[in-house]
């Protein structure tokens, strides 16, 4: 048995990274360390960060987008169970634990992509509705000031993708097919 404890560790490293650039007076930037993002300010053209979320496929060779973002003074994390997985008697057992009841988790959401003003927040919170699933995470987020992006499959295998409804503006282009 191994038991992974990642699941804000990759969010922290970026925000640590964001302090040391901005302590040494660097303060237009974009980090991005195992999918998980942060910028800063806008890019060398000028313009916000654009940032890619991927297509929740199985390994690809070009790593198709679901999405491309517009983003600046923001973190990104997404978290997904579509590439780590064990497959058991034919059957995907998402990597993802339900620590109310130590199974992995059993539900149709793929991907779940969260902002925040801090990396590891980010981070923490695409982790957690990744664990809940669409409609207990719709139901907290009316709580929270987070906007999140949820790609889900039906039970034909066909994608969809829901969203808060501030999600919407950081949206440059959909590119979902």
């Amino acid at each position: 048995m191994q038991l992974d404890f990642n699941a804000i560790a990759q969010g922290y490293t970026v925000d640590v990274l964001a302090d040391l650039l901005e302590f040494n007076g660097i303060n237009q930037y974009m980090i991005e360390l195992g999918g998980e993002v942060l910028t800063r300010g806008k890019n060398a053209e000028g313009k916000d960060w654009r940032i890619g979320i991927d297509k929740p496929v199985a390994f690809s060779e070009n790593r198709p987008l679901q999405v491309i973002l517009k983003l600046s003074n923001k973190a990104l994390a997404t978290s997904g169970s579509y590439r780590k997985f064990k497959e058991i008697e034919g059957r995907k057992v998402s990597h993802a634990i339900d620590p109310r009841n130590g199974y992995p988790v059993n539900h149709n959401v793929l991907s779940v992509s969260v902002l925040a003003d801090d990396c590891m927040s980010a981070d923490a919170w695409a982790t957690t509705f990744l664990v809940l699933g669409l409609d207990e995470s719709k139901e907290l987020l009316k709580d929270l000031s987070l906007e999140a992006y949820f790609i889900y499959s039906d039970k034909e295998g066909a994608l969809h993708a829901d969203m808060t409804p501030g999600f919407q503006k950081y949206i440059l282009e959909d590119v979902f097919e």
